[in-house]
């Protein structure tokens, strides 16, 4: 863990979600905090190379798991994980965090972004600035759209008409880590370490979440014109040159369309926040400062493709 990252649960009126916190080195928090909102099957570690940096600009920066996420509590049912649900959650996050409601920045990764989407369509008031980083305007494709149907396919075959046995469904999920998943990250190189992490961060990720969120994941509907009518609000689509998810040419003609700045991050996949940690750190540093001062990137809307700033340097 970074020396100035905390862990912890962040009280909400609707429940607690676990935290991991970043706070400035020394001095007060200058700036606008921000929510950094984890994708499918991930976590708020997804962010730890991101924190510190992010803080060092002089804001307090949240890392989340979403309801049902690794360490966050589980919805009591199928409808506990549905899209509104869960972006009423954000809303219930940002109004805990925005002690003095000059508002937040929300920051979405993958299926995140479609939860970020979601919230500032319900409610805007509040989102100082939008970013989507690997994220689409709509349902997944390609081939992780293949591995959801088949994870559905064992976990779910007949949408939940049987009713949804947890304990099942988490001896299916330790089969699946055993026989496939595990060996695979194991084959890719991955250490021990995080090999460890990943099995007990699926482990103790919210089965009936995981299938409900691939359901939205396959059907989620295009809603960047809804997103795009929000004028005043700073967005900027982040993506690496190699995302495998949602392609770079789908992300930058959804940045098109919602008149948002759009940077590519080179050498980076699916996750830039790991993959290119100070470049990613560097652009969202610099979106923010901008959109405080009411100034956001050349949004208009024909969009803008931008060189990405340097690279931010951090402590060791």
């Amino acid at each position: 863990m970074p020396d100035r990252v905390r862990s912890g649960y962040l009280a909400t009126d609707r429940g607690s979600f676990a935290m991991l916190e970043a706070q400035p080195s020394h001095g007060v928090c200058e700036r606008r905090p921000a929510i950094l909102v984890p994708g499918y099957t991930g976590s708020k570690e997804d962010f730890l190379p991101v924190l510190e940096p992010l803080a060092a600009a002089g804001r307090t920066v949240v890392a989340i798991d979403q309801r049902g996420q690794y360490q966050s509590p589980h919805a009591p049912d199928r409808g506990g994980y549905a899209a509104d649900e869960l972006a009423a959650d954000l809303l219930a996050i940002a109004a805990a965090i925005d002690h003095d409601a000059g508002g937040v920045h929300l920051v979405g990764h993958s299926m995140g972004g479609l939860v970020a989407r979601q919230a500032v369509l319900r409610q805007s008031a509040g989102i100082r600035s939008l970013t989507l980083i690997g994220s689409g305007p709509a349902s997944i494709a390609g081939q992780r759209a293949v591995l959801l149907r088949e994870l559905l396919t064992l976990l779910d075959p007949d949408e939940g008409r049987g009713g949804d046995d947890r304990n099942k469904l988490r001896r299916q999920i330790s089969s699946l880590w055993q026989e496939q998943l595990g060996p695979q990250a194991l084959a890719e190189g991955t250490s021990q370490h995080i090999l460890a992490f990943l099995r007990e961060r699926m482990l103790r990720t919210c089965p009936i979440g995981l299938i409900t969120m691939a359901r939205y994941l396959l059907d989620c509907e295009d809603r960047t014109e809804e997103l795009a009518a929000l004028a005043r609000l700073p967005i900027i689509v982040v993506y690496g040159e190699n995302d495998d998810a949602w392609r770079p040419s789908v992300q930058d003609r959804m940045a098109r369309r919602l008149g948002a700045e759009r940077v590519c991050i080179p050498g980076a996949a699916h996750s830039p926040a790991v993959e290119a940690p100070d470049m990613t750190a560097s652009t969202l540093t610099t979106f923010w400062n901008a959109a405080e001062r009411h100034r956001p990137w050349a949004r208009d809307r024909r969009g803008s493709s931008q060189e990405p700033p340097r690279p931010a340097r951090t402590s060791s």
